[in-house]
């Protein structure tokens, strides 16, 4: 591996002796003996193994679990063994949780503290989310959320601030990529790891070694690795792209680069369509929102992704490029079948652009948890009504077929006719012409069929104002 540098607690560190896929997770415990960070589920699911990683973009809480060395270069990391001062004072988050007695077994007890600490120095007081990708099974959290409420009244302590602090005066200077040289994709022997800074480059290289594996957050490719053992050959780590990272307005069209993470993409979709923003804040936790893109999310075709029902429902267009060439397609043509997609050799996923205005849109997400989970079925609906019948319709569903699937036959059923309930009933048996879902663990067939069909009934009162979220509804 080329080398790599990056702040840890606050000291500068050059590692060239890793390989590319090595977890920062393992090199903290195995190689520098910092274990505080814990090994739970090696998955991004306890949160066990949360730090804090800071760059020109800020302080984020991301899993140690699935961050590969490459991706720290030029960023700093904090474990729990660096919230205390150089002097050994204690983090506000740390005091409170010994007096509210925030620990019991205490392994999950440092990924909770950073996660806290981080929250606390953003001024967050939204813990209830914060703490979604921290397990605890054996404290239980009301403790734990008394520690936070007392840690908020106290001020953050320099040293939370003190890492970019020093990335952007004296470490970013010195730690720079090495320069990026078309020529190498051409080489005889690719290089193992490849580091653009731009999609120039990018597609080049991947356009030379198309059998590579493309790695933005990690959150699904990591598990590839710490799962499933794989060897993933030449990659290249797209974290540096920052063309890719753009999301912006124009006219009528909300463009948005592949290497938008997740987290980023909710924030920018509040004003803009907030049922899309309200469903991406159930999308896995803080750390994995953090981490994962809404390309990779794409790009993967699971059939449970969150991200695509929706953009499918908004009449998304999806963006590739290969080599020089570009070509845009509906994102629902994108999706082949169950691990199958348009797409070519050495061709990746750029952007992908959306209408900025869909006020009807609304996405409804079944889990068996509200949150850290992943859905059983997601329903995305975006039908217009014009003196009371129905012009358009645009319906989207993740979880009832072997790709993210529009509802045709239920859109088709309903195109034209009068918008009200009596109507809505009528078109719910064409459910059963659009997907035949499989029963697996989340689900069975028949409850995925119902539940498809209550939520455009749901949709239906959803649009005429009434209640229909738990969290909304009171007795």
């Amino acid at each position: 591996m080329t080398e790599i540098a990056f702040l840890l607690n606050g000291t500068p560190v050059r590692v060239a002796d890793q390989p590319p896929t090595r977890s920062l997770l393992d090199w903290l415990r195995e190689t520098r003996g910092l274990t505080g960070t814990k090994e739970g589920c090696n998955e991004g699911d306890c949160g066990a193994c949360t730090v804090m990683v800071t760059d020109a973009a800020g302080s984020r809480a991301l899993n140690a679990c699935l961050l590969f060395l490459p991706q720290l270069h030029g960023k700093a990391v904090r474990t729990v063994e660096g919230l205390a001062a150089p002097d050994g004072t204690l983090h506000p988050v740390q005091e409170a949780m010994i007096a509210h007695h925030g620990s019991q077994c205490g392994f999950c007890t440092p990924g909770i503290m950073v996660a806290l600490a981080i929250a606390h120095a953003q001024g967050r007081a939204d813990t209830d989310d914060v703490l979604a990708g921290n397990l605890c099974r054996c404290t239980g959290y009301a403790p734990i959320l008394r520690a936070a409420r007392a840690a908020a009244e106290l001020p953050a302590p320099p040293q939370m601030a003190a890492d970019a602090s020093a990335l952007s005066s004296f470490i970013v200077p010195q730690i720079r990529p090495p320069e990026t040289r078309a020529s190498d994709a051409a080489a005889d022997t690719a290089p193992p790891v490849f580091r653009p800074t731009n999609s120039d480059d990018l597609a080049e290289w991947y356009a030379a070694h198309p059998e590579a594996t493309l790695i933005a957050g990690a959150t699904d490719v990591g598990l590839w690795v710490t799962k499933q053992l794989r060897d993933l050959g030449p990659v290249a780590f797209l974290s540096g792209v920052a063309d890719l990272t753009h999301v912006e307005t124009r006219g009528k069209v909300i463009g948005i680069g592949a290497c938008v993470t997740i987290e980023a993409l909710r924030r920018a979709m509040r004003d803009v369509h907030p049922a899309f923003a309200a469903m991406l804040r159930r999308f896995a936790s803080v750390q994995v929102r953090e981490a994962a893109t809404i390309g990779g999310n794409i790009a993967n075709g699971s059939p449970i992704g969150d991200g695509p029902p929706a953009l499918i429902a908004l009449g998304a267009t999806l963006h590739l490029r290969q080599g020089d060439e570009m070509r845009a397609m509906p994102l629902e043509d994108f999706f082949l079948d169950y691990g199958s997609q348009d797409r070519k050799p050495g061709e990746f996923v750029a952007a992908v652009t959306l209408p900025s205005e869909a006020p009807a849109l609304r996405c409804y997400k079944l889990s068996k948890r509200f949150d850290q989970d992943i859905s059983a079925v997601c329903g995305c609906f975006n039908v217009t009504v014009e003196d009371g019948r129905v012009t358009d319709a645009r319906i989207a569903f993740g979880g009832m077929a072997g790709v993210p699937k529009r509802a045709t036959a239920v859109e088709a059923a309903l195109a034209g006719g009068r918008w009200d309930e009596e109507a809505i009933r009528t078109a719910l048996p064409a459910f059963a012409e659009d997907f035949a879902p499989m029963s697996d663990m989340r689900a069975s067939a028949d409850y995925r069929l119902d539940t498809a069909r209550n939520m455009l009934l749901r949709y239906f009162h959803d649009l005429a104002g009434r209640p229909v979220s738990v969290l909304e509804v009171s007795p």
